[in-house]
């Protein structure tokens, strides 16, 4: 029984390589011994392949440069002393003659507007010749 698992054990570890070697390129007799097809086709994998690997090196460069760029703002907004918070200004306090006089001059420039948009409504409106 020994032997046969023995025998069975060499026929499989000997199998292997013989498929191997019957799948190998074997050229006709005159022809060039590679085959350009597939060496070209080879040549493009391996080029693709190295773009590849090109595109994934720039894309962690990106990846790690904005990620220290995200640290250093940070870092530099946490440095950055805080704005003080002012309180709202008291409103001035006035007579009420200077708050009539303000209000008086509110009432003229509201006044100068209108009549000002008046003109150009009236030349907006003025009959087409």
């Amino acid at each position: 029984m020994t032997a046969l698992r023995a025998l069975v054990l060499v026929a499989i570890l000997t199998a292997g390589p013989a498929a191997a070697q019957t799948q190998a390129f074997q050229p006709r007799p005159g022809a060039p011994a590679i085959d350009p097809h597939r060496y070209q086709a080879e040549q493009h994998r391996l080029e693709l392949e190295r773009l590849r690997a090109q595109a994934d090196r720039r894309e962690a460069f990106a990846r790690q440069l904005a990620l220290e760029t995200r640290l250093n703002r940070q870092r530099l907004e946490s440095a950055r002393q805080p704005e003080p918070d002012l309180p709202p200004s008291p409103r001035a306090l006035r007579s009420p003659e200077e708050e009539e006089a303000l209000r008086r001059s509110a009432s003229e420039r509201r006044a100068a507007t209108t009549s000002d948009v008046g003109q150009i409504d009236a030349w907006l409106d003025r009959p087409r010749r």
